[in-house]
């Protein structure tokens, strides 16, 4: 039986079956399991939750039942999904704070989801609605301020933050592409769950700084078709998830894995996910390489003839602009800037951070500069590679250093 209780009143041994409130505010990526660490029990009670429902069925009762009132919904249904925030447009610097509250819990969910698959315990994708949902509604009040946090990851947690970053990626691409909500929030669940096949991949491999061998490769591309099989063995997995999990690694002209699909033979979604996952993967800092310019990327994806939908791929750019945040980029002046956000419908004219001055060969005063107005006299002549001038600190200059640390 199914009794909503105040969380002062648990105690190891009961089943927790869901939490009442918002779900940013409990400690956990998961519901419904039995509390059997005194570590979890304190977690609860040092949270925000106040009250949250038990199965006595399933775990202890407590000493004394409240009246029993009209349970949420039944086991067999998706854990209580936050409701979607008002859709107020927010500016980059006041998402940016949502942002990192969640990305920081993305993290701690997807390490578990991993986990808990490399364990050998069922992928229960109904526990990720949540996440997902808190990820769309971020990228709806300003679609790049999650993006663009996820993508400074470390080294160290890319697997987990990859499935974070790609997930906003597609819930941005999908609104770019006139998905309604629930369709982007089911591309947000299958771009967060598309690479869980790599929680069995040896951590040797996965994190090899050096080329693999021919034998390591092909076990990597095992990757995909062992993540469906979880999906499979799981519940909550859409016909979308299993797609995009299966097919984000093939290539329109027939050369992707693991079986060689071409053209419409791969799904939109796919196609989607071929797309977010390539970006985010080529931006981000890995165990066996640094991240590339973010606008260089996009340059050196639009050159990869024959790997991407034309149309999806001109979709993307248009969701994160030509110079997406953090991008360096040369100024008609001859000072250097760094994109700090973006303009809608103006994916050519971001907004600038100008630090630099290649005539001086010096840093300036940094002013802020929005191409987007009549008043500007300066424009963008091309993107500019970091490592030429030695500048090591990039995402320092758009994304204030305390805030970046609260994100993880």
């Amino acid at each position: 039986m199914l009794k909503k209780i105040d969380v002062q009143q648990l105690r190891l041994g009961m089943h927790l079956h869901a939490f009442e409130g918002a779900w940013i505010d409990h400690p956990f990526w998961r519901t419904r399991f039995v509390i059997e660490d005194t570590a979890d029990l304190k977690k609860v009670l040092a949270s925000g939750v106040r009250e949250c429902w038990i199965d006595d069925a399933r775990g202890l009762d407590v000493a004394a039942a409240p009246a029993a009132v009209q349970p949420p919904p039944t086991v067999a249904s998706p854990p209580p999904v936050a409701a979607p925030a008002p859709r107020t447009a927010a500016s980059m610097s006041e998402e940016l704070h949502q942002a990192a509250a969640v990305v920081k819990r993305g993290r701690q969910a997807v390490s578990s989801m991993f986990n808990d698959a490399r364990l050998g315990r069922a992928v229960d994708a109904e526990q990720c609605l949540p996440l997902v949902a808190q990820i769309s509604d971020s990228v709806y009040r300003n679609p790049g301020a999650l993006v663009s946090l996820a993508r400074l990851k470390t080294a160290d947690d890319y697997s987990y933050m990859h499935s974070v970053a790609v997930c906003a990626l597609m819930v941005s691409l999908g609104r770019q592409l006139g998905l309604d909500e629930e369709a982007c929030r089911q591309a947000g669940l299958a771009g967060l769950l598309h690479d869980i096949g790599k929680a069995l991949m040896p951590l040797a491999v996965l994190n090899k700084p050096g080329k693999l061998t021919d034998l390591e490769f092909d076990l990597i591309k095992s990757h995909p078709a062992r993540g469906h099989g979880l999906l499979l063995e799981g519940r909550g997995a859409g016909e979308s998830a299993l797609e995009v999990c299966l097919h984000h690694h093939e290539k329109m002209d027939g050369s992707g894995y693991p079986h060689a699909l071409a053209g419409e033979q791969i799904s939109r979604l796919a196609r989607m996910g071929a797309v977010c996952d390539v970006y985010d993967a080529i931006t981000s800092n890995r165990p066996y390489k640094s991240g590339w310019d973010p606008a260089e990327s996009i340059t050196r994806m639009a050159s990869w003839k024959g790997h991407f939908d034309d149309k999806i791929f001109a979709a993307f750019v248009r969701s994160i602009g030509i110079y997406p945040t953090g991008s360096l980029v040369r100024m008609e002046s001859g000072r250097l800037a760094v994109v700090v956000e973006q303009n809608a419908g103006k994916p050519a004219a971001p907004v600038l951070k100008l630090f630099f001055s290649t005539k001086s060969n010096m840093p300036i005063v940094p002013i802020r500069l929005c191409l987007a107005t009549a008043q500007t006299h300066d424009r963008i002549v091309g993107r500019e590679p970091p490592e030429r001038w030695g500048f090591t600190q990039m995402d320092d200059l758009w994304i204030d250093p305390d805030l970046r640390r609260a994100s993880r």
